[in-house]
């Protein structure tokens, strides 16, 4: 799919596959190599990035909508915290985080505003590891009040595809 674009505007983006915050400025050429999950995989300067979704509109794609209400009592949603990590999708199999069952704990602690995420990988050596961490601290950020997310990858129990759900399995043939 490789496609040049000009970003539109200043761009958050995370380095891959260390998952490190960069900014690309506006008015740099950039290569889109792939789309999936709602996130962009792009070239700049000889250095892969990816784009979140919500940001897509700095490269000239339609973004992704991701809308919270604030309730005004100063408090974390739970059910939006899993809204947004359910809107994080893996990059090779483009089914999200939750339905995958790599979301093990979320704890919200809500004097510190802060989001603590339990959550394993498909297989411990995989190198997007960083990427999705990244990816579910830049989403759940964005839930009103959050103020600070912190992503533990565990490994124990070891995630198999028993832990997907029925739809995940079917949507990634694996369910008979």
């Amino acid at each position: 799919m490789q496609k040049m674009v000009v970003t539109q505007r200043s761009c958050p983006a995370r380095r891959v596959p260390s998952g490190e915050p960069a900014v690309i400025p506006e008015g740099q050429f950039i290569t889109i190599n792939q789309s999936l999950g709602g996130n962009y995989t792009v070239t700049w300067q000889g250095n892969m990035l990816r784009i979140d979704g919500t940001d897509a509109d700095a490269i000239g794609q339609e973004p992704e909508q991701l809308n919270f209400t604030d309730k005004g009592d100063g408090l974390i949603d739970e059910d939006q915290v899993w809204q947004a990590l359910d809107s994080v999708f893996d990059p090779e199999i483009p089914i999200s985080l939750v339905s995958l069952g790599l979301i093990y704990q979320v704890s919200l602690e809500q004097d510190s505003n802060s989001v603590k995420i339990k959550m394993t990988l498909t297989a411990p050596g995989c190198g997007m590891g960083p990427v999705l961490v990244s990816d579910v601290e830049y989403r759940v950020a964005k839930v009103p009040n959050v103020k600070n997310v912190n992503v533990e990858l565990v490994f124990d129990p070891p995630w198999n595809r028993d832990m997907m759900s029925e739809e995940a399995q079917l949507e990634a043939g694996l369910f008979f």
